[in-house]
């Protein structure tokens, strides 16, 4: 749902040291905090201030972070994950179907990529194999059935598992070997595989190409980069979402102009924002200004602005977020809940920075809440927080970011 964007290959970060010297400033009873850390045990005499800064500095950091459709997940920079937010359908993957209003870590193994959909989660661990759970009555969770799911399944035995992006009710993946595979709801056509199944409850592949390298999943409709930097979409066009200049759909993959470049995708509910060559272009709905420009919908793409120094692309419902070189965060469309996170809750048709930091350099996602990764591999979120998916204990929205920290 938030995007598999740049082959979802990101850095992983440490945390700076300042941050164990600004905690020891805190107060006067810094001295305390320093030896507690030194000695690697908790004083007991320390002060809340103290207990909060140790608490943080021993918090797991953040390598990845994808955001649901009321929940969140995140792969620390360990390989654990993580998952809060809402969990009707279980896709929360702790077993229950217990909302989550503070992080809740998803068993004992290390993870490589996770995605989160509306109600499901997929991930794939460190053995290369590939796991969902949550919301299947669309197969959504490739498991050969339609039962939902508490706790992690695996999709069939493959160990070759590279990346996966998951949709509201359809999920594709790709494997090592550069082959793409969906599966779930097809009344779009959104699988890339024809019009028939209508559903498919295990992976099916998409062509016989071997060069994929990253793949986003829209409501009804699917877009993929393939090696070389050509575009591909596929299934509805209902508002021009595929970018191929008019409404029709597509059963199966079809080129986005002729142009190579492009090094991001990402698809939201019915829009399709892209990088190509550093420059930004979106297309498709636009209802909420999700395409960055005044209008309505586009069928092909349009660039936005003159920059070229985008780097990180994230769409989902009708919200959009992109990063640039400088570390600059930038939001635009939707803004209901606060999602754009500049502070309000006025939809915007063009990017509008959030904040003032230039620090945004990792992972970053966005539905109808938006998280990022700062330098220092802090996880911080913004948004919808009806079913407690920012992480910090509340069912309160946020217009602002707030950070979010993983337990230790």
């Amino acid at each position: 749902m938030s995007g598999y964007q740049d082959g979802r290959l990101r850095a992983r970060w440490r945390r700076a040291t300042k941050l164990l010297v600004a905690a020891a400033a805190m107060s006067a009873g810094s001295l305390v905090l320093t030896t507690a850390l030194t000695a690697g045990t908790a004083n007991a005499a320390a002060g809340p201030v103290e207990r909060a800064a140790l608490a943080a500095l021993a918090a797991p950091t953040v390598a990845s972070v994808t955001t649901g459709g009321a929940h969140t997940c995140a792969i620390s920079t360990g390989g654990g994950l993580w998952c809060w937010g809402s969990n009707y359908g279980g896709q929360l993957g702790d077993g229950t179907t217990t909302n989550r209003g503070t992080p809740a870590r998803v068993g004992t193994a290390t993870w490589t990529n996770v995605d989160a959909g509306s109600g499901h989660t997929c991930a794939v661990r460190t053995d290369g194999t590939l796991w969902c759970w949550g919301s299947n009555f669309r197969g959504q969770l490739g498991d050969g059935t339609t039962t939902s799911r508490s706790a992690p399944v695996q999709v069939g035995t493959a160990t070759t598992w590279a990346g996966v992006d998951a949709g509201p009710t359809h999920t594709c993946a790709i494997r090592t070997d550069g082959t793409l595979w969906c599966w779930g709801f097809n009344r779009t056509t959104q699988l890339g595989v024809g019009t028939s199944p209508y559903v498919a409850n295990t992976p099916l592949q998409v062509g016989t190409a071997t060069d994929w390298v990253s793949v986003s999943t829209g409501f009804g409709h699917t877009c993929g980069i393939r090696t070389g930097g050509t575009l591909w979409c596929w299934g509805s066009s209902s508002d021009g979402q595929l970018g191929l200049g008019n409404l029709a759909p597509q059963t199966a993959p079809a080129q986005v102009g002729t142009a190579t470049g492009w090094t991001g995708v990402t698809a939201g509910y019915a829009h399709t924002c892209g990088i190509r060559s550093g420059a930004l272009w979106c297309w498709g709905e636009n209802g909420y200004g999700q395409l960055g420009v005044s209008g309505t919908y586009r069928t092909a793409p349009v660039q936005i602005g003159a920059a070229t120094t985008w780097t990180r692309i994230a769409a989902g419902s009708d919200t959009s977020c992109a990063s640039r070189t400088d570390g600059t965060l930038w939001c635009w469309g939707k803004n209901s809940g606060g999602q754009v996170g500049d502070g309000s809750t006025t939809h915007r048709f063009a990017p509008v920075q959030v904040g003032t930091a230039t620090t945004w350099t990792g992972g970053l996602a966005v539905t109808d809440h938006g998280c990022g990764i700062r330098t220092d591999a802090a996880l911080w979120c913004w948004g919808d927080n009806s079913g407690g998916q920012l992480g910090d204990g509340t069912t309160v929205n946020r217009s602002t970011p707030g950070q979010v920290t993983l337990p230790a």
